[in-house]
């Protein structure tokens, strides 16, 4: 895996950012296609041995659920998230 500092801190993250709008609960949120936290933690653990420390999550994802759920999972020390007018 590659990784880059973010912006201007010695914060080292991966070049590869894995969207996570697909995680949470599907019967709870703008789309059907969401997968269930079970098939998530499957893909987000892949991601973590191959080297990805940057994961893509808002609050707004699934009406909360995808944020929750990686939340849960202790993935991210560091969130960076922008609030929605």
């Amino acid at each position: 895996m590659k990784y880059t500092k973010l912006g201007n801190s010695d914060l080292n993250i991966s070049r590869v950012c894995m969207g996570c709008m697909g995680f949470g609960e599907a019967g709870n949120g703008q789309h059907g296609w969401t997968i269930d936290e079970s098939h998530s933690r499957e893909i987000i653990k892949k991601g973590l041995e191959l080297g990805v420390n940057f994961f893509d999550t808002a609050i707004a994802y699934q009406s909360g659920t995808s944020e929750r759920t990686r939340r849960k999972r202790g993935i991210c020390k560091i969130c960076i998230g922008a609030g929605a007018p």
